[in-house]
């Protein structure tokens, strides 16, 4: 059997850990013949592929990034999209296709394998941790922890100087790297997408703070809106899947903060730095682990599902439904939070 790998989306600390795992076991354990194509989507799309073997994913178990290249690239948007994919997988040989990625990415394999055939497989991969289907993706334990590194400096400049720090984190339509960093960083105030926030009372939270000689830190995600607002844009443009650029809340907010306060108030956007670089040890582990199991799930042709983490077991969920809804903050988590803002 031959069996396609591709990355799409975002890079995430851990996809390496994930390409490395299933060409380890399907060569040594199963003798499978494996195709990587490069820049998500794309490859098959245009059948660009690199060789794939134990050679090839030697050294990697640490890297960032993809060896194989990412993409936003979909399809389904292209008028022959279906016919190139599926010619580009016989030409090449390829009996089932491995899919490492987020909503898009996987929402791509579910119609591929439900609607044409395809036969795939999927590894969740997002450091937003949105994907309700797993309790945890891979990389989104690195992001946390970048975020929560830059929070504990921070801290330091902005006692040193009394002013506002207002930290703009990765998260469209889920507050769990904002939740999770801000709170492990001691951060004054949490703003998430699944909860509008209140800008005045925003403000109360850095005066009382400020009354202390204590000087705030606000932590916010970059889909977090004001109520009565909209999201802060970086353009109107929209990607292949039909997202817009979000980025720009954390300097809004930080100008309002200084012209309702008066106190200044300075922005530190995190951006890419939280998908970058090594990936931690819980990731490393993780995404191994989904590995070994994707392959499994090939080998058992069990095809149209995904691979999942539930409590400490790895299982096997339908596409359709790992790609049905988005997993979101719950109020209850939030509000636990709420005891620090202020």
């Amino acid at each position: 059997m031959r069996v396609g790998v591709l990355t799409g989306g975002g890079d995430c600390p851990g996809l390496n850990a994930v390409i490395r795992a299933v060409v380890r076991k399907g060569v040594q354990e199963y003798g499978y013949d494996f195709t990587g194509f490069r820049d998500g989507w794309r490859g098959p799309l245009e059948n660009d592929t690199v060789p794939l073997d134990i050679r090839a994913v030697r050294g990697i178990l640490p890297r960032g990034g993809t060896v194989l290249g990412s993409s936003r690239t979909n399809p389904l948007k292209s008028e022959d999209g279906i016919r190139r994919v599926k010619d580009t997988l016989a030409k090449r040989e390829v009996d089932a296709l491995i899919a490492i990625g987020g909503e898009d990415t996987l929402g791509v394999a579910a119609r591929l394998s439900g609607e044409y055939g395809i036969r795939c497989v999927g590894v969740p991969k997002t450091i937003d941790n949105d994907l309700s289907a797993t309790d945890y993706t891979f990389g989104f334990d690195t992001a946390v922890n970048i975020a929560t590194e830059a929070i504990d400096r921070l801290h330091t400049t902005a006692e040193s100087h009394m002013r506002v720090l207002v930290v703009e984190v990765m998260g469209r339509h889920a507050g769990w790297i904002a939740l999770h960093s801000g709170l492990a960083g001691g951060a004054n105030a949490i703003l998430i997408p699944e909860q509008r926030f209140d800008v005045d009372q925003v403000c109360g939270w850095v005066e009382s703070r400020f009354k202390i000689r204590y000087a705030p830190i606000v932590v916010v995600a970059e889909g977090a809106m004001p109520k009565g607002g909209d999201a802060v844009l970086k353009d109107d443009t929209l990607d292949s899947f039909g997202h817009v650029r979000l980025s720009g809340i954390g300097e809004w907010l930080a100008k309002e903060i200084e012209r309702r306060t008066g106190k200044e108030a300075r922005t530190t956007v995190l951006g890419h730095v939280q998908r970058g670089g090594t990936p931690s040890a819980f990731d490393r582990w993780l995404a191994t682990r989904f590995g070994l199991h994707a392959i499994d799930a090939v080998r058992d042709e069990d095809f149209g599902t995904m691979v999942a983490l539930r409590g400490t077991d790895i299982v096997r969920v339908p596409l359709a439904d790992a790609t049905a809804r988005l997993k979101t903050v719950d109020p209850s988590l939030y509000q636990e939070a709420g005891v620090f803002f202020g």
